[in-house]
């Protein structure tokens, strides 16, 4: 019997091949960063080509830190940045420009277009979106009205597009498909049929020959061909594919409804486990697909939706020098007793949940000349937390659900700092699991599941462990404070983008 199953985790900012064992233990991983391309501003894109390069890169990378044989590789999930759009010569395999980054606000012209013909909440009804820069769908619009020949190259069934996930697996198996996670955050998939919409389609001009085939996130797409990763894992079965934050949850193995998991990356992203419909948001948050599982019915979830979190100690590191690594955050802020009266609003692109305001840009309120470096360092780290405690309000008044936990992953949660901070600002219990890297292992489950590595959500289960729990201890009164300034403080990143 095969020893392992394997995914690759196609980020933002990396991509990394993690190997499991039954346990659902990390055997071996190797990671990889790419390029960050900002042609101007609120642009941003990444080199697909470079990507695809980088994924076989960890892959032998991984094979080889490990000792691992390739043949006891069961099978391979795929999990990746969603919204990211690539689109690509179906021969040659070469993609006609840049793929478009979710972060990127470039489409604000066509969503304000759309929004004259029925509001923000347009296409809510159908897709479970309001109309933002954020989704696939208008920047394959973009692409096909602004790369040269692209419209008509399309027209002709000469390109395809994918999000990545869609992309890694076109060049490792040949087959184009994508799976109901990625799908529903096109702007083109009806939420109820799954299937893509004809009249969105025809709404933003986009052939659907383009598209990939809708499958579920567990089942075998395809094999990998010869000609990948030199040959090393040729026929070993993709057989999962989840949006990273679905995989997430699902590594999380959020799998009853009322669960939650909050994952903390470049943005931050909350997901609710709603069972077996979609609930419709009043309060800002976007109703998505949690996960299909083969011929079972789809399972639904709500999400909180937060562009920059991660990313905004990246840009303290990377633009203003304040620290060397990510990781000297959380000293730097351990040298101040509290933010100083200092709150940094991070919206470099736009406000997501709950706001979806493309107009909104980054400000940091309450400047003193008491002021200093730790005490900016502090407020970064709590508008992560203070960003979570807006989506946590907006999901309990959407699902009538009051979360008594919150079970969290991604780099950010071995800041024990921002932790503590956050469930102070909470008031619940923030949980770690044994094993954080829960976005590869969700997608590594779906692949299990669907060639019989593990045999059930029970099995699945029993291999989550936790690490740490913090629990609140601040006063109340000084969270509600805390909050309160906060949430004035967003008020003043409205309306800056004319």
């Amino acid at each position: 019997m095969s020893k392992y199953v394997a995914a690759i985790d196609q980020g933002t900012t990396s991509t990394r091949f993690i190997i499991f064992d039954h346990a659902g233990n990390v055997v071996s991983v190797d990671q990889k960063e790419h390029r960050q391309i900002y042609p101007k501003p609120g642009w941003v894109e990444h080199d697909a080509l470079e990507i695809w390069a980088r994924t076989q890169e960890v892959i032998k990378g991984a094979l080889d830190k490990g000792k691992i044989n390739p043949k006891d590789i069961a099978a391979i999930g795929v999990t990746n940045q969603r919204e990211t759009t690539v689109v690509w010569d179906k021969k040659t395999g070469v993609p006609v420009c840049n793929a478009i980054v979710w972060q990127d606000t470039r489409t604000d012209v066509i969503i304000n277009e759309l929004a004259k013909g029925g509001g923000q909440d347009r296409l809510r009804g159908k897709t479970g979106l309001p109309l933002a820069t954020y989704f696939s769908g208008p920047k394959i619009k973009w692409i096909l009205d602004n790369v040269e020949g692209a419209r008509l190259r399309a027209k002709n069934g000469e390109l395809l597009f994918g999000n990545i996930d869609t992309w890694i697996i076109w060049n490792l198996t040949g087959a184009h498909i994508t799976d109901v996670t990625n799908a529903s955050r096109t702007m083109l998939m009806d939420l109820h049929t799954l299937d893509w919409d004809a009249e969105i389609l025809g709404l933003l001009n986009i052939p659907r020959a383009m598209l990939p085939e809708i499958k579920s996130s567990s089942e075998i797409y395809g094999h990998i061909a010869l000609s990948a990763v030199e040959g090393l894992l040729s026929g070993v079965p993709v057989a999962g594919d989840l949006g990273d934050q679905q995989a997430a949850l699902f590594g999380q193995t959020c799998f009853s409804a009322g669960e939650a998991k909050n994952t903390y990356g470049t943005g931050c992203f909350m997901l609710l486990n709603t069972g077996e419909k979609p609930v419709p948001s009043k309060f800002g948050l976007l109703t998505t697909l949690g996960y299909k599982i083969g011929n079972q019915k789809a399972i639904y979830a709500l999400e909180g939706s937060i562009a920059i979190t991660g990313a905004l100690v990246q840009w303290l590191r990377d633009n203003l020098g304040l620290i060397q690594q990510s990781s000297d955050i959380e000293a730097l802020a351990k040298t101040v007793e509290d933010n100083g009266g200092i709150y940094f609003v991070p919206a470099f692109s736009g406000l997501f949940a709950p706001y979806w305001r493309s107009d909104a840009r980054g400000v940091i309120v309450g400047l003193t000349r008491y002021v200093n470096k730790g005490h900016i360092a502090r407020a970064a780290l709590e508008a992560t937390a203070f960003q979570t405690r807006e989506v946590l309000d907006a999901m309990e008044k959407d699902s009538g659900v009051s979360l008594t936990a919150l079970k969290v992953d991604g780099g950010m949660v071995f800041n024990e700092l921002l932790m503590q901070f956050q469930a102070d600002i909470l008031n619940v219990p923030v949980i770690r699991p044994k094993v954080a890297e829960t976005t590869a292992l969700g997608a590594a489950y779906a692949a299990g599941l669907a060639v019989g590595f593990w045999k059930d959500f029970d099995e699945l289960k029993a291999n989550w462990d936790r690490d740490m729990q913090w629990d609140p201890i601040m006063e109340t009164g000084v969270c509600e404070s805390l909050y309160q300034n906060w949430k004035k403080a967003v008020t003043r990143a409205f309306d800056w983008v004319e």
